[in-house]
């Protein structure tokens, strides 16, 4: 009833050989004899190699002066929003580098004093 189905492995042309099943044969009586509905099994269709496809043509993207604009635009807007969102992490790194380094001197200027107390 049911058939596991085996995956072929396609060979280096991209054409794949389907694996052939063995049907069982199975004698039947003439229809003379028998009074039930058999048909006769079709006889078993020779595997057919199926072609590679062929590689699809290279389309050219073509751009009217409108869509033009439009792909400079949408670029300049991506490098600036970018460019911003750099600018401002390296912003927040310059900032908290410096109140740690005030911190630092603040620590060091009080650590100090004590000594000479």
């Amino acid at each position: 009833m049911f058939r596991p189905r085996i995956p072929t492995m396609p060979t280096p042309t991209g054409i794949v050989t389907p694996l052939a099943h063995p049907t069982p044969l199975v004698e039947h009586q003439p229809a003379a004899a028998c009074a039930c509905q058999h048909t006769a099994p079709a006889p078993a269709a020779a595997p057919t190699v199926v072609p590679a496809p062929a590689a699809p043509a290279a389309s050219a993207v073509r751009l009217t002066p409108t869509g033009l604009l439009a792909v400079v635009g949408g670029g300049a807007a991506v490098v600036l929003i970018v460019g911003a969102v750099l600018v401002s992490l390296l912003l927040a790194v310059a900032i908290t580098a410096a109140s740690v380094a005030v911190c630092a001197v603040v620590l060091r200027s009080m650590l100090n004093g004590q000594r000479h107390r």
